[in-house]
């Protein structure tokens, strides 16, 4: 059985209650104690630090590159010149018999300006 065209009248109830789509501020309002979680005092990192004047935190999965910038210079009273970032996999860990995987995380490294600089210990 062949569909017939849809109704005029019908057609055009629909295209009314279409909406067009209109994008607001992306993602949600983190606070700076909810951006950084905590710093990761690693070797590599302790290196980066002295020798590049880069700090590594982990941060909140849904933080922006801004966001982080803004933290870091409101925390700890520095100038933050260029912040990367990575997703790290969380890794595949046994449960008793089951395999089971750690949660995703997210990583900062941040670079500071040449006169600033963070002290964790």
């Amino acid at each position: 059985m062949a569909t017939t065209r849809p109704k005029p009248k019908k057609y055009r109830r629909k295209l009314a209650l279409r909406k067009p789509c209109v994008h607001g501020e992306s993602g949600i309002e983190l606070r700076s104690y909810q951006v950084i979680l905590r710093p990761l005092v690693t070797e590599k990192g302790t290196h980066q630090s002295t020798r590049y004047n880069a700090y590594t935190f982990q941060v909140n999965p849904l933080a922006t590159k801004t966001q982080i910038k803004v933290a870091v210079e409101e925390l700890f009273n520095v100038k933050v010149e260029a912040v990367r970032t990575q997703v790290r996999e969380g890794k595949k860990r046994r449960f008793r018999q089951a395999m089971g995987q750690l949660s995703t995380w997210k990583k900062a490294i941040v670079t500071l300006n040449e006169e600033d600089k963070i002290e964790f210990f």
